[in-house]
């Protein structure tokens, strides 16, 4: 099975192949750095380096390397002919493509030889089309390996005329997460590929985006004296978490040993050097570190060495940051310019990290994502924590979902963002089951900047600006571009201008005063850095229809401040009503940091949301973690801005994101798998779905920050993390591969469909029998009814199993809340266990009515409620949200 991933360029593909079966070619008893080391090399078109020892040893053989992949190979795979040619499975693969496309394209004009010199016979084309791999082939397939043995560096096709390289040099090959290797290739071959025996898919790479003093204490985990999950991980000691983004600034206190033990004997990992990385960047507490680029660089180029670093050195900030929040050792004291003072802290602070860096300025490429997961399985981390994100696709072509399968199956929790595409629905990204899909909500900490205009009004705003403050008791100037003002330049519209681009501000008509900016189009920073270039005093930054009122605080390199839509309309009214005898004025009041917020959490307005456009039977995002205003590590050579031209520096930076959520999980995970290390994956998203709250700390249902309005599942999922809680959750939803691939098949994905994904055959008759694909054994159940006007009701069923945790004899009783307008019913009501371990099942059966009145064509209707299982001790609770869509004709 060979799985391939593609990114188009002119007229070469990059693509990423996937194998059932471990290449031959990967010997066991080469080490993983060895394997790593061919792979990087490989990608830059050389022959990998080998080990030397000091003084040679006659008697041990030098391994040749495959003319194809550039992988070692040992003598017995590189035999002629005879009985079965050359062992490299992807070689042959790689072959196969090409042949098949020469041929189907006509450019096999004319005699073709085989290049081995015992052959020399002419190739039939139509054999090479009809019956790869045959005798024919294999001889072809051994002459490749054996020219490796006469020293040469490349193997070219034989067709008259034609000098392309057999197969495009690789990029990565995968043997841990993921069986198979990422090559360029033409569409044309990639096509004919896709066709040869053993090949269940061809990928066409995708490029991503990347999407705390006070959290911990939000969340319970307090160190002095240590609560109880802190305490019984031993605060994730001996837990290695990977972080998959931008690199790691490995100097930073964040990232100190000091105190912790020994690196753990199960890990298998290196730590890569270069330009700002040196050897010795590693400790206790930075266990490894990796860049991958060669994905990357195949589409866009070499990389620009004065701009990017070739080594796991974080140069952005976003690593450093997400890593700190996962697992930073505490540090005090912390601040962002002055803002959040406090002991900055990590969710698993004794935690080892592995640094696998994968985004660049370019982005974040698939098939260096995939190269990231098969080292990390391979390395022995025990969780994997993931802030990137992009288009939602079916699983089988999406590379997070494939590498993080594997991972799951190696027993790595897998924590991703969910997307900062919110407030709209269907916006939510990383939608696969085996992850944990963590959406963003608010602490109980904000840093009010409010705007004070000159007619008395106060309107609400958030900044972190730590620079020189306006001067105290003055009111300046306020103009709007947008507006007939004449603050937009000769060269600019007024549209740019609004949105404060680069060059569309006048500075004579903005020097000194404060400007009024659209949000949109370029970051929120740089509209500040627009306007400091031009001369203005300070910038507010007003939200449009779309942000709604979700504000994020920046730190700014002028006196700004975000405010909501509501207030940024009254603003450009009061701004639109001044005359030139009177101008609209105003002026920014930075408050500092305010504690106790009410209320709190609420969820982010940017937070992507559900419903699950690949599969609407799992809710997802499947819970929110704090994600807003979140202060954490940062490098030392960043502006806190993030814009080239922020000449300060600080230890501590505050910025908000699901990117910034999804490391809370990931290091809660890395606790739950401390304190419990036999529970799998599943069973310790289950703890930490089935335990989370929906209420804010005023007592009432989390809110929407973008509309104020009470959120709904498709918002924050099974509700917002409670640690403490799920240390002891009392039962655990757990699911095994097998039930995965159960879920596959009720998807209807096709056999190869699913052996892309699971690296083996599925058998889909049992599973399509068991129902649907709804019955995944998940903390969650969504039922999606068709309105059709043919059915007065509607019905469905769940089938879940949960497995006693709660530590031995226990009676739980089903308490249901229905959805409006649905009638829901769990048989049997009550589950008595005798033991720990111990897994009963229960069926929930989900009757709607149909709408009352016709629904408008494409439109839906979404109902929520809840199972919850209670033995007097734990509290069990599982949603159940109802959708009712309309046909869209």
């Amino acid at each position: 099975m060979l799985n391939l991933s593609t990114t188009p360029t002119t007229s070469i593909d990059h693509r990423i192949f996937s194998s059932e079966k471990a290449f031959p070619s990967f010997p066991a008893k080469l080490a993983p750095r060895t394997r790593a080391m061919a792979m990087a090399e490989a990608a830059e078109g050389q022959r990998p380096r080998q080990r030397q020892r000091r003084q040679p040893q006659p008697q041990r053989q030098q391994h040749p390397s495959c003319g194809i992949c550039m992988e070692p190979m040992p003598p017995s795979e590189a035999h002629r002919g005879g009985g079965g040619g050359c062992a490299h499975a992807f070689c042959r693969a790689c072959l196969a493509g090409h042949v098949r496309a020469k041929v189907e394209s006509g450019g096999g004009a004319g005699a073709v030889r085989c290049p081995d010199p015992s052959c020399g016979g002419a190739l039939d084309p139509e054999l090479c089309r009809g019956a790869l791999p045959g005798d024919v082939f294999e001889r072809w397939c051994a002459a490749l390996c054996e020219a490796m043995f006469a020293g040469a560096r490349r193997t070219y096709c034989p067709y008259p005329g034609c000098s392309e390289m057999m197969g495009g040099p690789l990029i990565h090959t995968y043997s841990a997460a993921f069986h198979g290797f990422s090559a360029r290739m033409s569409p044309a071959a990639a096509a004919a590929l896709a066709e040869a025996p053993g090949v269940a898919a061809v990928v066409p790479e995708r490029v991503r985006q990347l999407a705390t003093t006070r959290s911990p204490r939000f969340l319970g985990l307090l160190s002095s004296p240590p609560s109880a999950l802190l305490a019984d991980s031993d605060f994730g000691s001996d837990l290695v978490i990977a972080i998959i983004d931008t690199g790691i600034s490995p100097t930073h206190r964040s990232f100190h040993d000091r105190g912790l033990g020994p690196v753990p004997s199960k890990w298998r990992g290196v730590c890569s050097s270069g330009p700002g990385f040196p050897p010795n960047s590693c400790n206790r507490k930075l266990v490894g570190a990796r860049f991958f680029s060669a994905g990357y660089e195949a589409t866009s180029g070499r990389m620009n060495e004065t701009a990017e670093v070739r080594s796991p050195l974080d140069t952005d900030g976003h690593g450093t940051h997400t890593a700190s929040i996962a697992a930073g050792r505490y540090v005090f004291p912390a601040s962002t310019l002055g803002y959040a003072r406090g002991v900055a802290a990590g969710m698993a602070p004794k935690a080892r990290l592995a640094a696998y860096k994968v985004c660049w300025v370019g982005g974040c490429f698939d098939s260096d994502i995939l190269a990231a997961f098969d080292a990390a399985v391979a390395d022995g981390v025990d969780v994997v924590s993931l802030s990137v994100g992009g288009v939602v696709v079916p699983y089988y072509l999406d590379a997070i979902a494939i590498g993080a399968f594997g991972a799951t199956e190696a027993g790595i929790v897998v924590s991703a963002s969910a997307g900062n595409g919110g407030p709209g629905g269907l916006t939510v990204t990383n939608v696969a089951p085996w992850m944990a899909t963590v959406g963003a909500g608010s602490m109980d900490r904000a840093f009010p900047a409010n705007v004070q205009l000159g007619n008395g009004q106060v309107l609400d705003g958030v900044s972190v600006y730590g620079g020189p403050a306006l001067q105290s008791g003055k009111m300046y100037e306020l103009v709007y571009a947008g507006a007939s003002s004449g603050a937009a330049s000769s060269a600019a519209d007024g549209y740019s201008a609004s949105m404060c681009l680069d060059g569309s501000l006048d500075p004579a008509a903005v020097r000194g005063k404060i400007v009024v900016c659209d949000r949109g189009v370029n970051s929120r920073a740089a509209k500040g850095d627009v306007v400091h270039r031009a001369g203005g005093i300070g910038m507010v930054l007003a939200n449009g229809v779309f942000d709604g009122e979700g504000l994020v605080a920046d730190c700014h390199v002028l006196p700004a401040t975000a405010v909501g839509a509501a207030a940024g309309d009254k603003l450009r009214k009061y701004i639109g009503s001044s005359t030139r005898q009177a101008p609209a004025t105003g002026t920014i009041l930075f408050e500092g940091t305010h504690l106790g917020v009410h209320p709190a959490p609420v969820v982010a307005a940017f937070s992507a949301r559900g419903p699950n456009p690949q599969s609407p039977e799992i809710l997802k995002p499947d819970l929110i973690a704090p994600g807003l205003n979140i202060l954490a590590a940062w490098p030392s050579g960043v502006g806190p801005a993030g814009i080239p031209s922020d000449g300060r520096r600080t230890e501590f930076n505050i910025l908000s994101g699901t990117s910034m959520a999804c490391p809370h999980i990931s290091g809660l995970a890395a606790l739950l798998k401390a304190a419990h290390p036999t529970w799998s994956p599943a069973a310790i998203k289950s703890a930490l779905m089935t335990t989370a709250y929906i209420k804010d700390n005023s007592n009432g249902t989390m809110v929407d920050e973008s509309t104020g309005v009470v959120a709904d599942v498709f918002d924050f999922g099974a509700g917002h993390v409670d640690p403490m809680r799920a240390m002891d959750p009392g039962l655990v939803y757990d699911i095994t591969p097998v039930d995965y691939v159960n879920f596959l098949c009720n998807l209807n994905y096709t056999e190869q469909n699913i052996r892309a994904i699971t690296r083996r055959p599925a058998d889909c008759r049992g599973a399509r029998r068991a129902g649907h694909a709804g019955n995944l054994n998940y903390p969650s159940m969504s039922a999606t009814f068709a309105a059709d006007g043919t059915r007065a009701t509607m019905k469905t069923h769940f089938i879940r199993t949960v497995t006693n945790v709660g530590g031995g004899r226990a009676v739980y009783r089903a308490t249901v809340r229905s959805p409006e307008g649905c009638a829901v019913t769990v048989q049997p009501r009550q589950l008595a266990f005798r033991r720990d371990g111990q897994k009963l099942s229960f069926t929930v059966r989900v009757e709607a009515a149909a709408p009352a009145k016709k629904m408008e064509p494409g439109s839906s209707q979404v109902r929520s409620g809840a199972v919850t299982w209670s033995d007097g001790r734990h509290a069990v609770n599982t949603p159940v949200v109802v959708t009712v869509q309309a046909p869209l004709q």
